[in-house]
């Protein structure tokens, strides 16, 4: 708004991200991991395992705060898209019992949050949702994207947030292969 800019600035908005997108997610998953029926059977100290995606999303904050790279797209999962699939896991569990079973085990949810820790801090390449254009063509996968989540979101509600970002992802990887084999194409044209 005052069109200011300063990298103090930029490490605050990361701080208050780590809190928003970190912490909350953690402290969804630690709730999660104690209404887990046969969390007994497993740990007792299992639960806490949930903060890690508060470590991780402060190691991806940290890691890639001021990486250049991330102009034009993100490298790993942003927080934001980590916290919204953890933020909809307790209303997929109020909305469908069938999945309350399977979402509230403890293996379940150790290995999503190995998963989702492992993401945050990867070198995938993910495409940001920023458009610069209206170019169909430039902005292809964004579109297509944007129409998943809509039809799926419309028609799934919650149940359709994992769904999204597994697209999302999916998309994202499509879209750097497809890209990498274009520059490769042109590299051999050249020579």
């Amino acid at each position: 708004m005052l069109n200011s800019y300063s990298f103090i600035g930029k490490d605050l908005d990361s701080l208050a991200d780590m809190v928003s997108f970190g912490f909350l997610p953690s402290a969804i998953l630690y709730e999660l991991l104690l209404k887990a029926p046969q969390i007994n059977h497993v740990s007792e100290y299992l639960n806490y395992l949930a903060f890690s995606i508060t470590v991780f999303s402060a190691l991806r904050l940290a890691k890639f705060n001021n990486d250049t790279r991330q102009s034009d797209s993100f490298i790993g999962l942003p927080t934001p898209a980590n916290a919204i699939f953890i933020a909809s896991l307790p209303l997929i569990i109020d909305q469908y019992e069938v999945l309350a079973r399977f979402i509230l085990n403890p293996y379940t949810l150790t290995v999503l949050i190995i998963v989702m820790c492992t993401l945050l801090v990867s070198e995938i390449p993910l495409m940001s949702l920023k458009f610069k254009n209206r170019d169909f063509n430039k902005n292809f996968f964004r579109y297509l994207l944007l129409l998943f989540s809509a039809i799926l979101i419309l028609f799934f509600k919650f149940v359709a947030v994992p769904v999204v970002i597994f697209i999302y992802i999916t998309l994202s990887l499509i879209q750097t292969k497809i890209a990498s084999e274009h520059i490769i194409t042109g590299h051999q044209k050249d020579s």
